[in-house]
């Protein structure tokens, strides 16, 4: 269907069938994009609550907390949990100080070298994380700080993804409301405090949520600097729990051991998914 036929599904006032028609058909390309990750997380759901020796045989039920509880006995949970937590909200922390500093700078700094210094900060997202897996590690082994989880944030301590996005989100604000603070004798610091860190909060709750996914998912990194079992994080957990689950066939287990590591993300995005999309919206980033 062409976009003209869908704009005159949805433009012809008075009739809201053909309107709703127009959203379903507009609505519909993501709708099949996204048919193969909602089947892959249902039959997630259904596995991680049936019996394993029922799943093999293609029964599903009865439902059982079982799996769950053999999953959180079968690996040192919480442990997991707090490395995680620590190191993606530690992470975070040091990330909202970073990226709203440099996307201020960025958006309101001025001379011949601003927009040179802002496509600086933009060839870095064309680098992949892996390319810089080996200079990376040879730093923080000169620097002492391997097998520990500073040495895996230390690299995502300045973030090009979240100045761009701050950046964006600062210029969008009046700069009638910056001059107005300025002229009331406001420093840069209280500026951007009390004037348009209020106004980007969207922005700040996006890259939020898109650093806590990253991180407490990431596996290859973390992979090559922690050592010890007990520095480990819950996607190092899980991938040595599903390799022993695996050789026994227990893939309701494994089921069940994805959705304790993915519960608390799917939790955050579903309470946080408006400020997500509005934020991606306001910056001027086409989906």
């Amino acid at each position: 269907m062409t976009p003209r036929v869908l704009g005159w599904f949805t433009a012809r006032p008075g009739r809201p069938k053909l309107q709703k028609a127009g959203r379903f058909f507009q609505d519909l390309p993501a709708l099949l994009l996204g048919l193969p990750f909602l089947a892959l997380m249902g039959f997630t759901l259904v596995a991680a609550f049936t019996p394993t020796a029922n799943l093999n045989r293609g029964e599903v039920g009865p439902f059982t907390l079982e799996n769950l509880r053999l999953a959180w006995a079968s690996a040192n949970f919480p442990r997991l949990y707090w490395n995680t937590t620590l190191l993606t909200f530690g992470l975070l922390l040091v990330q909202l100080l970073t990226v709203t500093t440099a996307g201020f700078a960025l958006a309101h700094m001025r001379g011949r070298w601003k927009d040179w210094a802002f496509h600086l900060v933009l060839l870095q997202l064309f680098l992949p994380p892996s390319a810089l897996i080996l200079p990376n590690f040879l730093t923080l082994k000169a620097l002492g700080l391997t097998d520990t989880l500073t040495g895996v944030a230390l690299p995502y301590v300045a973030s090009a993804t979240g100045a761009f996005l701050l950046r964006q989100g600062f210029r969008q604000v009046p700069k009638e409301l910056v001059e107005a603070a300025v002229m009331d004798g406001a420093t840069p610091w209280q500026v951007m405090a009390r004037v348009l860190l209020p106004l980007v909060r969207p922005h700040l709750a996006a890259f939020s949520l898109v650093s806590l996914v990253y991180h407490w998912n990431e596996f290859l990194w973390p992979l090559v600097v922690l050592q010890s079992p007990e520095k480990r994080v819950l996607s190092l957990g899980f991938a040595s729990f599903a390799r022993s689950a695996e050789s026994g066939m227990e893939w309701g287990l494994i089921a069940a051991g994805a959705l304790l590591v993915g519960l608390p993300m799917l939790i955050a995005f579903a309470l946080f998914q408006r400020a997500f999309v509005e934020s991606f919206a306001r910056s001027g980033l086409k989906g």
